[in-house]
């Protein structure tokens, strides 16, 4: 089943300014221009002359909806107001400014605070966060004048996406690339939500299913693949929460998320308690494998080394991540939110009610793992949150993003409530 049409809370209703400069990686942001319409941004683009040597006004228009802004004394006007002074409503009435990709000319003039052309001006009379990500040929972003530039920039405020290493059109390789549209909006998710429901609060996440090994090539793992957590991830980034992810998922990295790479549940209980300490949300949404072979063995497994017929593997209960949290919980008072999460075939209601209680948790997330347009590697989820209280939550299918942002609104709420007390 294709993936939900895909709203995302944080931008909703956000007015973003995207500027767009002349280099040839100007028709990438098309698609970050259509990725933020889509998510529920308005997007307003100002385009330099150069850029518009590489993409027309009327591709933006075409995925934004809305007017291009191109120069100064244009007669076109902005919800009724003259081009002339258009830079003051655009700069003063926007959330973000993100400048993508930008030019070393146009990082030059931000510099020296010119203001002589549409895209400049509006940076010098805006009063938003500024974002630029600069992309260019390796050897003019390595330049020291370039470099000052930037760090004149970033002493003023202005944030800097570090650019991509790759091969240029110039068939040189060197660091000068615009990161993909998943990057940049991952920046400016990161700066929007800064001041969010759980800004200033630390958040441990598990993701992924472990890998317990059975010989060098062989082992024992879940259908899990990290999807639902990563996307918790997200959510707490949007947020405002400082995020650690210990995972066994080779999902992307949401950015501003201190990723911690693991693979055994050994691995990930010794990770989690390595990060426990001051931490105000645990949310343990890992597939932890329940049971490890008892004897890893040292060379691959020859089937002509082994009796024809059944064979067995002896193993070992792994440990209990949830329980050693509930005890530390017990000791601490810490984490002040605990979140597990419950895949079930059969009985779910009564199942995550079980854990629920079993793991002190304060919020149980189930999912029935036998329907086949959601869960296990799919990117749509349809969950049922139990609490302490007796409370049930059902929400119906929805894209993993969208349930997360749930799961973390539920706990933001708890966690207030337990601040307040």
């Amino acid at each position: 089943m294709d993936m939900l049409p895909e709203r995302i809370n944080l931008l909703e209703g956000k007015h973003i300014i995207l500027g767009v400069t002349g280099s040839i990686a100007a028709y990438k942001v098309v698609a970050l221009a259509s990725r933020l319409t889509q998510a529920g941004a308005q997007v307003d683009v100002i385009m330099t002359d150069a850029a518009q040597k590489f993409v027309t006004p009327l591709t933006f228009e075409s995925v934004t909806g809305r007017p291009v802004f191109t120069r100064i004394w244009d007669s076109q006007g902005y919800s009724g107001m003259p081009n002339h002074i258009a830079h003051v409503g655009l700069g003063e009435g926007a959330d973000l400014f993100i400048i993508a990709p930008a030019s070393a000319h146009t990082l030059a003039k931000m510099a020296a605070g010119m203001g002589n052309d549409l895209l400049t001006l509006t940076t010098l009379a805006a009063d938003c966060p500024i974002l630029v990500a600069p992309a260019m040929d390796g050897t003019m972003f390595s330049h020291p004048a370039t470099q000052a530039n930037l760090e004149t920039l970033r002493q003023r405020g202005v944030i800097v996406i570090d650019p991509d290493e790759g091969r240029f059109a110039s068939g040189l390789y060197g660091k000068g690339r615009l990161p993909d549209t998943t990057t940049l909006m991952g920046h400016m998710r990161l700066v929007l939500g800064r001041s969010g429901r759980l800004s200033k609060a630390k958040v441990v996440i598990t993701a992924g299913g472990t890998r317990e090994a059975l010989d060098p090539v062989r082992f024992i793992t879940n259908r899990s693949t990290g999807k639902q957590g990563h996307a918790l991830a997200q959510a707490a980034i949007d947020a405002g929460a400082s995020v650690i992810l210990i995972t066994t998922s080779e999902q992307p990295i949401p950015v501003g998320v201190t990723a911690v790479p693991v693979q055994t549940a050994q691995e990930m209980l010794q990770a989690v308690m390595e990060h426990i300490d001051d931490t105000d949300v645990f949310i343990a949404s890992a597939a932890v494998s329940d049971f490890r072979p008892a004897a890893i063995a040292e060379q691959k497994i020859k089937k002509a080394s082994l009796p024809e017929g059944p064979f067995s593997i002896e193993m070992d209960r792994n440990p209990d991540i949830l329980l050693k949290i509930k005890a530390y919980r017990q000791e601490t008072a810490i984490p002040r939110v605990v979140v597990g999460f419950a895949a079930e075939s059969e009985n779910l209601v009564e199942n995550a009610k079980a854990k629920l209680h079993a793991k002190g948790v304060d919020l149980i997330v189930a999912n029935d793992i036998t329907e086949t347009d959601s869960g296990f590697g799919a990117d749509n989820n349809r969950v049922v949150i139990f609490d302490g209280g007796g409370g049930e939550q059902r929400v119906e299918l929805a894209t993993k993003t969208r349930i997360a942002e749930v799961i973390i609104k539920r706990i933001s709420r708890i966690l207030s409530r337990k601040k307040a007390q």
